[in-house]
C-alpha cells in the first residue's frame, strides 16, 4: 500500500538497528534512499550491495561530533539525489552516567550527537522541503524523553529536547506542507542494548514489565516510522507516536 517510488529519504545512523530497519524498510517501499553511519564501513557496504538493485541507495560516512560536516553531508545527498523529502533522524548514543558523577564532556557528547546533530541535518533539510513544498521529518526520541531516566539524564535530556524541536518545528513548518513527528521507543534489541541485556534475568524482567510481553526489535519501530512518512499519516504533524508495547503508557 505505501509506494515511497517518488520519494527520496535520508536516514542518519543507517547502518545498524533501527536505522539499517527503517533503510531495508524504505527500500522495500521503493524509496531512493540515503543514510549515514560513522565506523563500521564493512555493515555500511554490505547494506548498499543488498538493496542497490532494488533502489537507488548510496551510504555517506560521518562523526556526528564533527557538526560542522554535517552541512557538506546534506548537501552531498542532494546533489546525488536532487532532492530530499524524507529526513529520519535517528542517529544516536546512550551511555550510563551518574549525574554527580558525568563529566561535562560526556554530557555534550550525548547532547550534540542525539540533539544538535538532528537540528543541524533538519536546518539543512528544510531549504529544499520549502521548495518543494513537501517534507516528512521524523526524529527517533524515546520514552525517556518523556518521563526522565535515572542515570542517563544527559540522554534523557537530548530526547525531551528533540521531543520539543518536533513540536516546535510542526507549528513552524506545516503551511509548506512539511510535517514533523516522533517515533518513540521503549526498550528495543539493538546492538546498544546487548551488553545490558546480556544478564538474562535483567532481559526477562524487562520482557514481563512489558503489557505485551516482549521486547521490540528494530523492525516494530521502522514500521510506525515509514507510516509517517507516507500519505497515510498526511495530516499527522507534532505527533509523538510511543511505540513500547504498552509499557510507559505516555503522550
Amino acid at each position: 500500500m505505501i509506494d515511497l517510488s517518488t520519494k527520496t529519504a535520508l536516514i542518519t545512523g543507517g547502518s545498524k538497528g533501527i536505522g539499517e530497519a527503517c533503510v531495508k524498510l524504505f527500500s522495500a517501499a521503493n524509496a531512493r534512499v540515503a543514510f549515514t553511519f560513522n565506523t563500521d564501513d564493512k555493515a555500511a557496504g554490505q547494506l548498499v550491495n543488498m538493496l542497490s538493485q532494488r533502489t537507488k541507495i548510496e551510504a555517506y560516512k560521518i562523526n556526528l561530533m564533527e557538526l560542522n560536516s554535517i552541512e557538506n553531508l546534506v548537501n552531498a545527498v542532494i546533489s546525488d539525489f536532487g532532492r530530499i523529502d524524507i529526513l529520519v533522524n535517528n542517529a544516536g548514543i546512550w551511555k550510563f552516567g551518574k549525574s554527580d558523577e558525568m563529566g561535562l564532556e560526556d554530557w555534550e557528547e550525548t547532547i550534540k550527537i542525539n540533539l544538535t546533530a538532528s537540528f543541524l541535518f533538519t536546518k539543512f533539510a528544510i531549504p529544499v522541503m520549502k521548495k518543494n513544498h513537501f517534507g516528512r521529518i521524523i526524529n527517533i526520541t524515546s520514552t525517556a524523553g518523556q518521563r526522565g531516566e535515572p542515570f542517563h539524564s544527559h540522554y534523557a535530556a537530548s530526547k525531551g529536547g528533540l521531543i520539543s524541536f518536533t513540536k516546535s518545528l510542526a507549528a513552524e513548518l506545516g503551511e509548506y506542507n512539511i510535517t514533523v513527528n516522533s517515533v518513540a521507543p521503549g526498550w528495543v534489541e539493538t546492538d546498544m542494548t546487548e551488553d545490558i541485556f546480556a544478564n538474562a534475568g535483567y532481559k526477562e524482567k524487562v520482557r514481563q514489565d512489558i503489557p505485551l510481553k516482549r521486547i521490540a526489535l528494530p523492525e516494530d519501530i521502522a514500521g510506525p516510522v515509514l507510516f509517517l512518512a507516507s500519505d497515510l499519516a498526511r495530516h499527522i504533524t507534532g505527533e509523538i507516536l510511543n511505540v513500547n508495547g504498552g509499557s510507559v503508557l505516555c503522550g
